[in-house]
């Protein structure tokens, strides 16, 4: 790991675990080396950088090419493996460039909705995730991160601040879909449907968690 990108995520990680109680849970589910595809909802501008601070492993993700329209945010963001993409229909270059990053033994975070969702529901997920990962055949984990588009209410405890990853999809998995438009979409949906059983655990979780502390308050 380089050390701007190790400096970075450690300071990110740790500040919001500071200020606005960061989360993490299932960390084992992240190999410690060899491709992957992080699959993960998106919800917030702040997403990139707080789930991939949540591992110690380089990740690359994909931003839509309006940001590096300003050449020193733009640098800055590809300094730290973002790579560009056109939303508007199929960019054939961004999907090589996963490939090559894929194919280098390195890990490539993808949010299936291809945009954020500005309500409480997720959006339709985009065939492209599954075009992606059955081309490539390497394991898929999925991801749920909560509370990024509210860090107000995570800071004064209205929310909270949390990232799960899930057990990884393998590659018998992946080979029960074909390799088609029907087969890249189902693919597409039950990575979603992972995704959203993440949320119920985290959920859960997040209300066990409340209901121990008002115990011990209770108890004292």
């Amino acid at each position: 790991m380089r050390i701007s990108y190790y400096a970075a995520t450690f300071l990110i990680r740790n500040l919001a675990r500071l200020i606005f109680r960061l989360k993490i849970i299932g960390k084992e589910n992240i190999p410690p080396g060899g491709p992957f595809i992080l699959a993960c909802n998106h919800i917030s501008y702040y997403d990139p950088p707080l789930i991939g601070s949540s591992f110690k492993r380089e990740i690359h993700f994909l931003a839509k090419k309006e940001l590096f329209r300003n050449r020193i945010f733009g640098g800055l963001i590809r300094h730290f493996n973002a790579h560009p993409i056109n939303r508007n229909g199929i960019d054939k270059s961004a999907i090589e460039t996963v490939s090559k990053v894929l194919n280098s033994g390195q890990a490539i975070m993808i949010f299936p909705e291809g945009t954020r969702a500005r309500g409480v529901e997720f959006l339709p997920p985009r065939p492209g995730i599954g075009m992606i990962a059955l081309n490539n055949k390497v394991p898929v984990i999925p991801a749920y991160i909560n509370g990024a588009n509210d860090l107000l209410g995570s800071f004064i405890g209205r929310n909270r601040l949390g990232v799960i990853f899930g057990p990884p999809m393998n590659q018998s998995e992946l080979g029960a879909y074909a390799k088609d438009k029907d087969g890249y979409r189902k693919f597409a949906e039950d990575s979603m449907g992972r995704i959203r059983m993440l949320k119920e655990e985290f959920n859960q979780k997040a209300v066990l968690s409340k209901k121990m502390k008002k115990s011990d308050l209770s108890s004292r």
